[in-house]
């Protein structure tokens, strides 16, 4: 059995010389920049599934696999290429997953069968799974204490931003020169990418590194039960909900193509404000943090159907939804690390597996009950899932629990 013993957390054990205040800023960007490449890359495929579909002659469930298959093989990845590389640099795996990502890339521009297409997506889940849960955590071993909060909301800025620039302009790209060359572009951004990385990253040897004892052992550990459950249902909502609020802007709110792109371009803006307001609180208030966030997108969710019919209504309700769901991924992440801080990239791998499957079943869930009932319907049951996640939240407090570092 590997051992579950985990490095001390003494600033020397992260291997790197003493540093100024400043310095790791710039490594910090680079892994904020590396998520913004795999993010733009996992959801590119939704404004360009038309286009890939008809060029392949291939339905749009068989399209979509594009954008389900990533998420399920990034939860599997993240447990087991994090602990088969346990020992190799950090800096080194995330130059590999860099190096992986843009090959993905570019595969998928000379795709000419679809089926090569798919495995340009496998090599994306391999790659989501490896690289957020070595850099989710990171923050802490580049800047100084003080500083991981907000180095951590700039690591994860990096979703909103993906959203709301990286797949708008992909899409632009694909409808001026067509799909391939908005992977081209794509693979060219992450090439980019990892030469940063390469030059601005320190090494990073491994420190604490997940170990698959210690996953295990995890599962023990009762705010990481509380963890996992919050986020499966917060993202479980969100992502059952939010894949089709194009269609309830459509038939609800009536709104047209033009005024949706404004719409979710304010949701998207309102997200990258959540995620930076949540930096320093999630890290020392995860649960109030995590409950607030949890009840905006109940609240959004919920109010949706009723006050969305008119065009004010949902502009309010969306800069709720996405203020608030831009502070989940932070406060997660905060609460996993402060359930184990002595196995932060554990934790980072929990999260992300967590994270990435329950994207997935939530798209999918979303999906069947859209196709049976109504967007609303889908917008009522997802602000009822996450208003279970704040029951939850208060169930933690209310069992009086400790943190293990107080």
């Amino acid at each position: 059995m590997p051992s579950t013993t985990t490095g001390t957390t003494q600033p020397h054990a992260t291997g790197l010389p003493a540093r100024s205040p400043l310095a790791g800023w710039p490594a910090v960007v680079s892994v904020m920049l590396g998520i913004f490449s795999i993010v733009t890359t996992e959801i590119l495929p939704i404004g360009l599934l038309t286009s890939i579909g008809s060029d392949f002659t291939v339905s749009e469930g068989m399209a979509g696999l594009m954008m389900t298959m990533p998420g399920f093989l990034a939860a599997v990845s993240a447990p087991v290429v994090t602990v088969a590389t346990a020992r190799v640099d950090r800096r080194l795996m995330l130059c590999v997953f860099m190096a992986l990502l843009a090959a993905a890339d570019f595969l998928a521009a000379a795709a000419s069968h679809y089926w090569l297409v798919l495995v340009s997506r496998v090599v994306v889940g391999i790659v989501i799974g490896g690289f957020w849960s070595i850099g989710a955590g990171l923050a802490e071993r580049l800047v100084p204490a003080e500083s991981a909060g907000p180095a951590t909301a700039v690591v994860f800025s990096a979703v909103p931003l993906g959203s709301v620039l990286g797949v708008p302009a992909g899409t632009f790209v694909g409808d001026l020169a067509g799909w391939r060359t908005a992977f081209v572009a794509m693979g060219v951004l992450t090439v980019g990418v990892l030469a940063v990385l390469s030059v601005v990253v320190p090494p990073l040897p491994p420190v604490r590194a997940a170990r698959r004892g210690a996953l295990g052992g995890m599962f023990r550990n009762t705010h990481t039960r509380f963890a996992l459950l919050l986020t499966c249902l917060v993202v479980l909502a969100h992502f059952g909900t939010y894949t089709y609020v194009t269609p309830f802007l459509e038939q609800v709110t009536e709104a047209g193509s033009g005024r949706i792109t404004v719409l979710l371009l304010l949701y998207g803006a309102a997200g990258i404000a959540g995620n930076f307001a949540a930096g320093s609180s999630a890290v020392r208030r995860p649960r109030v943090t995590f409950g607030l966030a949890a009840g905006m997108v109940s609240a959004a969710a919920v109010l949706l159907p009723v006050l969305g019919r008119w065009e004010s209504g949902a502009v309010a309700l969306l800069i709720i939804w996405g203020a608030g769901y831009g502070a989940v991924p932070v406060a997660s992440q905060a609460w996993f690390v402060k359930a184990t801080p002595h196995a932060p990239e554990a934790a980072s791998v929990l999260f992300t597996a967590s994270f990435q499957a329950t994207i997935s079943l939530g798209a999918l869930i979303g999906g069947r009950v859209v196709d049976r009932t109504s967007p609303s319907t889908v917008m009522t049951l997802g602000g009822v899932t996450a208003a279970l996640a704040v029951a939850v939240v208060l169930a933690h407090r209310a069992r009086r629990l400790t943190w293990p570092d107080e």
